[in-house]
């Protein structure tokens, strides 16, 4: 049986069940705030509880590293239209500690594309529509560094609300202790 056929097996018992039910509210976060934060499977319940947050509390977007990468991409996208369209009213940005991102250099992924086969062409026609690969799948030399870049671009864009309050925080992957980083009051 193969994972998804597993997923679908426990999904058709879940709603036959009525195991929905516990996790019902509205699109709208109870607690007015929007968070960027790292993909990485260890944050997947601990960044919640350590926050103190629950289901409907904020919305969570997941990337890898918690970076935003472009100003008018769809990480900074989500942070619009949540506090325009979705009642945020607040946005953290959450990195965490010994993070897959830091250190990444594209030349390692784009090396293990070629063990799997990857027609290596197909880089050079992101090349010519002008997206730079190497910096695309570059990570970051620091935590700090990259969860200040990323408030930074927040706070700086042109759709952002006035007075909306950015702030950047590390956790600790092991702990859940949160580290302020850049606090806004």
């Amino acid at each position: 049986m193969s994972m998804m056929d597993a997923i679908l097996e426990y999904n058709k018992t879940f709603v036959e069940e009525k195991k929905y039910e516990q996790f019902q509210t509205t699109k709208f976060p109870n607690k007015k705030l929007v968070i960027l934060t790292c993909m990485d499977t260890r944050l997947m319940e601990l960044l919640p509880r350590a926050l103190n947050l629950s289901n409907g509390d904020a919305k969570i977007i997941k990337n890898a590293g918690a970076v935003i990468s472009h100003p008018f991409g769809s990480i900074m996208r989500s942070i619009i239209v949540s506090l325009y369209e979705l009642q945020a009213q607040e946005v953290a940005i959450i990195g965490h500690y010994d993070c897959g991102m830091t250190g990444l250099q594209s030349k390692t992924i784009l090396e293990k594309a070629k063990a799997h086969d990857l027609d290596m062409s197909n880089i050079e026609v992101a090349k010519y529509t002008g997206i730079d690969i190497d910096s695309w799948l570059k990570g970051f030399d620091s935590v700090e560094d990259n969860i200040r870049n990323s408030v930074d671009i927040v706070r700086r864009h042109p759709l952002l609300p006035k007075n909306t309050p950015v702030h950047g925080l590390a956790i600790c992957p092991e702990t859940g202790r949160l580290t302020v980083i850049d606090m806004e009051e």
